[in-house]
Protein backbone atom coordinates (compact mmCIF):
# COMPACT_ATOMS: atom_id res chain seq x y z
CA UNK A 1 0.00 0.00 0.00
CA UNK A 2 1.31 3.38 -0.98
CA UNK A 3 0.98 6.24 1.53
CA UNK A 4 2.02 9.87 1.16
CA UNK A 5 1.37 11.89 4.30
CA UNK A 6 1.71 15.65 4.51
CA UNK A 7 0.55 18.72 6.40
CA UNK A 8 2.12 18.31 9.81
CA UNK A 9 4.14 20.93 11.60
CA UNK A 10 4.22 23.22 14.59
CA UNK A 11 1.43 25.50 15.68
CA UNK A 12 0.43 27.46 18.76
CA UNK A 13 -2.46 26.35 20.93
CA UNK A 14 -5.75 27.34 19.39
CA UNK A 15 -4.37 27.06 15.89
CA UNK A 16 -5.30 24.74 13.03
CA UNK A 17 -3.61 22.19 10.79
CA UNK A 18 -4.85 19.86 8.08
CA UNK A 19 -3.18 16.50 7.51
CA UNK A 20 -3.39 14.76 4.14
CA UNK A 21 -2.72 11.14 3.27
CA UNK A 22 -2.72 9.92 -0.31
CA UNK A 23 -3.49 6.20 -0.37
CA UNK A 24 -3.30 3.60 -3.11
CA UNK A 25 -6.55 3.62 -5.09
CA UNK A 26 -7.19 -0.11 -4.53
CA UNK A 27 -7.50 0.40 -0.76
CA UNK A 28 -9.35 3.67 -0.84
CA UNK A 29 -12.74 1.99 -0.49
CA UNK A 30 -11.68 0.30 2.73
CA UNK A 31 -12.04 1.70 6.24
CA UNK A 32 -9.34 4.33 6.79
CA UNK A 33 -8.30 6.15 9.90
CA UNK A 34 -6.01 8.57 11.63
CA UNK A 35 -4.11 7.54 14.74
CA UNK A 36 -1.57 9.28 16.92
CA UNK A 37 1.16 8.37 19.33
CA UNK A 38 2.71 10.73 21.84
CA UNK A 39 6.09 9.98 23.42
CA UNK A 40 5.73 7.35 26.13
CA UNK A 41 2.11 6.64 25.27
CA UNK A 42 0.31 3.98 23.31
CA UNK A 43 -0.97 4.62 19.81
CA UNK A 44 -4.59 5.72 19.90
CA UNK A 45 -7.36 6.15 17.38
CA UNK A 46 -8.31 9.70 16.48
CA UNK A 47 -10.87 9.34 13.69
CA UNK A 48 -11.96 6.83 11.09
CA UNK A 49 -14.14 6.79 7.99
CA UNK A 50 -15.69 3.79 6.32
CA UNK A 51 -16.39 3.20 2.63
CA UNK A 52 -19.98 4.35 3.25
CA UNK A 53 -18.64 7.41 5.10
CA UNK A 54 -19.52 6.12 8.56
CA UNK A 55 -17.36 8.28 10.80
CA UNK A 56 -16.00 7.85 14.30
CA UNK A 57 -14.06 10.24 16.53
CA UNK A 58 -12.23 9.89 19.79
CA UNK A 59 -13.96 11.85 22.55
CA UNK A 60 -10.84 13.98 23.01
CA UNK A 61 -11.09 15.42 19.48
CA UNK A 62 -14.81 15.40 18.83
CA UNK A 63 -16.07 18.83 17.74
CA UNK A 64 -12.50 19.95 16.98
CA UNK A 65 -11.33 17.52 14.28
CA UNK A 66 -12.97 16.56 10.99
CA UNK A 67 -12.13 13.53 8.86
CA UNK A 68 -12.96 13.45 5.18
CA UNK A 69 -11.85 11.84 1.94
CA UNK A 70 -11.64 12.83 -1.70
CA UNK A 71 -12.31 9.80 -3.87
CA UNK A 72 -11.00 11.50 -7.02
CA UNK A 73 -7.66 12.32 -5.37
CA UNK A 74 -7.50 9.11 -3.29
CA UNK A 75 -6.68 11.35 -0.36
CA UNK A 76 -7.72 11.16 3.27
CA UNK A 77 -7.79 14.35 5.33
CA UNK A 78 -7.80 15.26 9.00
CA UNK A 79 -8.74 18.85 9.65
CA UNK A 80 -7.70 19.87 13.15
CA UNK A 81 -8.96 23.04 14.81
CA UNK A 82 -8.56 24.56 18.26
CA UNK A 83 -5.43 22.50 18.77
CA UNK A 84 -4.19 21.86 22.28
CA UNK A 85 -0.71 20.98 23.56
CA UNK A 86 -2.01 17.49 24.38
CA UNK A 87 -2.65 16.96 20.66
CA UNK A 88 1.12 16.89 20.16
CA UNK A 89 2.01 13.50 18.70
CA UNK A 90 3.11 11.58 15.64
CA UNK A 91 0.03 11.13 13.48
CA UNK A 92 -0.45 8.09 11.25
CA UNK A 93 -2.96 7.27 8.56
CA UNK A 94 -3.94 3.63 8.29
CA UNK A 95 -6.12 1.23 6.33
CA UNK A 96 -7.73 -2.06 7.23
CA UNK A 97 -6.59 -5.19 5.42
CA UNK A 98 -9.89 -6.02 3.77
CA UNK A 99 -13.48 -4.95 3.65
CA UNK A 100 -15.29 -5.97 6.80
CA UNK A 101 -17.28 -4.76 9.79
CA UNK A 102 -14.85 -1.97 10.63
CA UNK A 103 -17.18 0.97 10.34
CA UNK A 104 -16.70 3.19 13.36
CA UNK A 105 -13.60 1.39 14.57
CA UNK A 106 -10.78 3.26 16.29
CA UNK A 107 -9.08 0.06 17.37
CA UNK A 108 -5.40 -0.02 16.41
CA UNK A 109 -5.66 -3.80 15.99
CA UNK A 110 -8.27 -3.49 13.24
CA UNK A 111 -5.90 -1.54 10.98
CA UNK A 112 -3.25 -3.36 9.02
CA UNK A 113 -1.43 -0.94 6.72
CA UNK A 114 0.23 2.17 8.19
CA UNK A 115 1.76 5.33 6.86
CA UNK A 116 5.18 6.50 7.98
CA UNK A 117 3.79 9.11 10.35
CA UNK A 118 3.88 12.88 10.46
CA UNK A 119 4.70 15.07 13.44
CA UNK A 120 2.24 17.58 14.90
CA UNK A 121 3.53 19.85 17.67
CA UNK A 122 1.28 22.26 19.55
CA UNK A 123 2.93 24.79 21.82
CA UNK A 124 1.21 26.50 24.73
Amino acid sequence: VHFVESGGGSVEAGGSLTLSCEISEYYFEYTMGWFRQAPGKEREGVASIDFDRTIAFADSVRDRFTISKDNEKNTLYLQMKRLKPEDTAMYYCAVVQARGPYGGSLDVGDFYYWGQGIQVTVSS
